[in-house]
């Protein structure tokens, strides 16, 4: 009897292992097969069809473009092939392609279940674009710009912008070489903020915030730009635009009855304090 139990339990103790072997060996290739289907992002292939010009400017290349096309006919890569689907329909691709790789083009849209796939951008990208002009509009005549990117489309990727007498820009130009960069840093973890630029006799202080979209990976940009020169050059020396520059800063369209302190600030500040580096206040 003894040896029977012994025997039972040594079996069971096998089957539960080699169901856990099975188990666990099944997750894994789970998990491998749904990484292989998400696939790479497009950025991370040579062929990335945009390069920079002598300006620092992006470019869309309709050589890397062709190369991309048989690559993904080639070799299956779902989510890659789908953002180049996206490029694609963003810059009319079918306009500048031959009658055969119009062809190879189609396929590709077939295979990797591409139509439509661009439908809902600018939907996604609305709600951003109010954000950069509520943004703006709050510091008018002040130096700061404030933009989004639509960088799906780098040669026109300039969607919304206020203030752009900083840089000369308007709606429909395109950006530099901010999104490798900006895609670069993203896969880092690394922020874009508090960074200079001097361009010529030009400087300024930028922020630029990545706009993510799942499946798609940054798919645009909000951006600040501070003009460094002329608050150093132009506001600081002359009283009256110092008192012009901090009237537009404190500039307000209505007033409100809300509360944004915590409870212990909406003390202080029915005490009397006046600001948050009011410590005199604070300390009675």
């Amino acid at each position: 009897m003894v040896f029977a139990a012994d025997w039972i339990g040594s079996v069971f103790t096998n089957v539960l292992a080699s169901l856990v072997l099975l188990a666990g060996g099944f997750l894994i290739g789970r998990y491998r097969e749904r990484k292989r289907q998400q696939g790479r992002a497009l950025t991370e292939y040579d062929f990335y069809p945009y390069v920079a010009t002598p300006e620092r400017f992006a470019e869309f290349s309709l050589k890397d473009f062709r190369l991309a096309v048989h690559y993904f006919l080639r070799n299956t890569d779902q989510r890659a092939a789908r953002q180049l689907i996206f490029i694609g329909e963003q810059n009319n691709v079918r306009q500048h392609l031959s009658e055969a790789e119009g062809k190879a083009y189609d396929r590709l849209v077939a295979k990797y279940q591409g139509a439509g796939v661009a439908d809902g951008a600018q939907e996604y990208l609305e709600n951003y674009h109010n954000i950069a002009r509520l943004i703006g509009r709050t510091f008018p005549n002040m130096g700061i710009e404030v933009l989004i990117h639509d960088l799906s489309n780098p040669t026109h990727s300039i969607t919304t912008i206020e203030g752009g007498e900083v840089t000369g820009r308007v709606v429909g130009m395109g950006t530099t070489t901010l999104l490798v960069d900006l895609i670069r840093r993203v896969n880092l973890k690394q922020d874009k903020l508090n960074y200079e630029l001097n361009i010529g006799a030009r400087r300024f202080k930028c922020t630029t915030v990545p706009i993510v979209r799942k499946d798609y990976g940054v798919v645009g940009a909000i951006c600040i730009n501070i003009d460094i020169n002329y608050i150093r050059d132009a506001v600081l020396p002359s009283s009256e635009r110092i008192a012009e520059f901090f009237q537009n800063y404190c500039r307000t369209d209505m007033t409100l009855e809300e509360n944004i302190l915590s409870k212990e600030e909406y003390k202080r500040a029915l005490a009397g304090k006046t600001h948050f580096r009011d410590f005199a206040a604070q300390a009675q």
